[in-house]
C-alpha cells in the first residue's frame, strides 16, 4: 500500500510541466539608421555607390552593411554638409589641386547635383538608372567622375568623387555614435579599440594585446 501511495505522490508531485519554447531576443534597432537630408533616391545612389567603393568580401562587410550612407546623410545634415564653419563668401576663383574645393556651393548642394549627374550619366550610357546596373557597370561610373570623364557643368565631377571616397571611409572607420561603422564592424576588422577608457592595464605588455572595441555611446550617460 505505501508503495503504491508513495508512487501516486511521485506521479502528481512532479507532473510533466509543459515545454515553452524559447523566443530569440528581436535584434536591437538601431534607430540611428533614419535619414535627416537625403531622399530615398538619392540615398540607394550612395548607398550603391559605397559599396562599390569599399565593397564587402571575406574579409568583412561593406558600406552598405556598415550603413555608410546613413553617416553621409548625417553629415550632410549638420554644419558639415552647410559649409557652417567655413569662409564662403566671394571672391570665387578656381583653386590649385592642393587648396580643395573653393567654389560657392555648400556640399550638400554638390552632392545633390552629383548624385542627379550620377544617374543621368547611367541612363544616358546605359538606359538605366544607378542602383539598376551592374557592379561593373556601376565601377565604370565612378571611374568617369573620378577622371572627369563625365563631363560637369556646375560642379567637378573628380572633385565630388574625391569626397565621396573620404566620405566613404570616414563612415567606415568613425565612431558608430554617428551613423555609420554599425556594430563597430570597422573598427573589428582592423581590431582597432575604438574609444577606450584607459589603457593602464595592458600600456605594459611587450605583445599585441586585442581589444573588444568600445563607442562613445557607451560612455555617454544613461
Amino acid at each position: 500500500m505505501g508503495g503504491v501511495v508513495g508512487s501516486l505522490f511521485r506521479k502528481t508531485s512532479n507532473p510533466a510541466a509543459p515545454v515553452t519554447p524559447v523566443t530569440p531576443a528581436p535584434e536591437a534597432v538601431n534607430y540611428n539608421q533614419a535619414l535627416m537630408y537625403f531622399n530615398q533616391e538619392q540615398f540607394l545612389i550612395t548607398e550603391a555607390a559605397t559599396e562599390r567603393i569599399f565593397p564587402g568580401d571575406d574579409n568583412g562587410p561593406g558600406a552598405k552593411d556598415l550603413g555608410v550612407a546613413y553617416f553621409i546623410d548625417h553629415q550632410l545634415a549638420s554644419e558639415w554638409g552647410s559649409n557652417g564653419r567655413e569662409y564662403m563668401q566671394g571672391p570665387f576663383f578656381a583653386g590649385e589641386k592642393t587648396q580643395g574645393y573653393q567654389g560657392r556651393l555648400k556640399r550638400k548642394e554638390v552632392f545633390d547635383i552629383a548624385l542627379r549627374e550620377m544617374q543621368n550619366y547611367s541612363m544616358q550610357k546605359y538606359q538605366k538608372g544607378f542602383t539598376s546596373l551592374a557592379p561593373e557597370e556601376q565601377d565604370a561610373v565612378l571611374k568617369a567622375f573620378e577622371t572627369d570623364e563625365a563631363k560637369l557643368t556646375t560642379i567637378s565631377a573628380s572633385g565630388f568623387f574625391k569626397t565621396l571616397f573620404g566620405s566613404t571611409m570616414e563612415g567606415v572607420y568613425a565612431d558608430p555614435l554617428y551613423g555609420g561603422n554599425n556594430k563597430m564592424n570597422g573598427w573589428k576588422m582592423k581590431n582597432f579599440p575604438g574609444n577606450q577608457m584607459s589603457y593602464t592595464d595592458i600600456i605594459e605588455q611587450d605583445k599585441f594585446a586585442k581589444i573588444a572595441p568600445v563607442s562613445l555611446r557607451e560612455h555617454l550617460p544613461h
